[in-house]
């Protein structure tokens, strides 16, 4: 039975997690990271991404996802430079290919990578953690010059005026539109990542409903069938994120799971609980009876479908006095890879007794 991999999100020599740390968890494998200081759409220095190898290699940790090469604007809008980006973006997974990554994450969220409206959340015991409250997100409105544009997690690289402009050239969209271009994305990038044995991951949107009247469609079952249909090649998948697709309760993450890993076509995992609210959701501790999901049976389903692709777990809270990067801290995340280590083992030596 192949096992599943585990592994660790580091954003380079700027965080305060460092590799030592990483490999000091348990059944630690992989690091997932990027090269930060290229612009979206840009090509990566190979020289860069070989730094990156022997710094994690050199920690005992192997280098073989990349999370994320970012889609640059122009491919989702459709616009007429967009070939020059795909080209790019081709050449930046044979590099990574030639590193040695065998899979890559990236998302096709228009503008707003993620959207959380505080980092900083006060919970029952204590700890911080990353929450959405839809009600604080409706006084926000990126097209009128007196609101306040910023929520935690924007891209901080836009000026005031470029975010109300390409804010409004995807309000003109439709999430048909979006489907043609990221058609488009896809017949062009997975050639190429199935010449170098690639798994490409997309993420899901976070949430996984519109926002500001911006097309989002990476959201639900019925969305996935239909992206993976649009080129149905094994090297076309998905990362299944938790916490993503359980803030909202019409979709069945369990099923997903089950679902998606028969098919082959989850190549990566992000594993985070959130408690579901009426207004919006509150990321807790990985533990199942600390929010709304039940990381047993995804787990489970995984392991029954045959998963043995990459897992990581994403946003902890920030825990015992830690401070740094929110939802990105040593502790929390560490006793959540701990949890997902033993999820595993039980459900694998339960199988074995059978």
């Amino acid at each position: 039975m192949k096992r599943m991999k585990l592994s660790f999100r580091w954003y380079g020599e700027e965080d305060k997690v460092s590799l030592e740390y990483i490999r000091q968890i348990p059944g630690m494998h992989t690091v997932v990271t990027a090269v930060y200081d290229v612009p979206p759409g840009e090509v990566w220095k190979q020289s860069s991404i070989d730094a990156l190898k022997r710094k994690i290699e050199d920690a005992g940790l192997h280098f073989e996802v990349v999370e994320s090469i970012p889609v640059h604007e122009d491919i989702k809008l459709g616009k007429p430079k967009r070939d020059r980006y795909i080209e790019n973006y081709c050449e930046n997974i044979r590099r990574a290919a030639a590193a040695g990554v065998k899979c890559i994450c990236y998302n096709f969220m228009p503008v707003f990578d993620w959207t959380r409206t505080q980092l900083d959340h006060v919970l029952e015991d204590g700890s911080t953690s990353l929450v959405y409250y839809q009600e604080q997100v409706d006084q926000v409105n990126p097209l009128e010059s007196d609101s306040d544009l910023t929520l935690p997690g924007w891209d901080s690289s836009y000026t005031r005026e470029e975010l109300k402009q390409v804010v409004s050239e995807y309000q003109a969209m439709t999430e048909e539109d979006l489907w043609a271009n990221l058609k488009y994305f896809l017949e062009r990038i997975i050639p190429v990542a199935a010449q170098c044995d690639v798994n490409m991951a997309i993420h899901e949107d976070d949430p996984c409903w519109s926002i500001f009247g911006l097309p989002r469609i990476i959201t639900c079952e019925e969305n996935l069938d239909r992206f993976l249909n649009l080129v149905d090649d094994p090297h076309n998948g998905i990362t299944l994120c938790t916490g993503s697709l359980g803030c909202s309760c019409r979709n069945n993450v369990v099923k997903m799971a089950e679902k998606y890993a028969a098919m082959g076509r989850i190549h990566f995992v992000h594993m985070r609980n959130v408690k579901v609210l009426k207004d919006g959701f509150e990321e807790r501790a990985h533990l199942s009876e600390c929010g709304s999901l039940d990381m047993y049976e995804i787990m489970k389903s995984l392991y029954d479908h045959g998963f043995s692709g990459y897992i990581r777990p994403d946003h902890g809270r920030m825990i015992w006095g830690e401070t740094g990067r929110p939802g990105y801290g040593l502790y929390d995340r560490a006793l959540g890879a701990t949890y997902l280590n033993g999820l595993w083992e039980a459900i694998e030596k339960g199988e074995r007794r059978k």
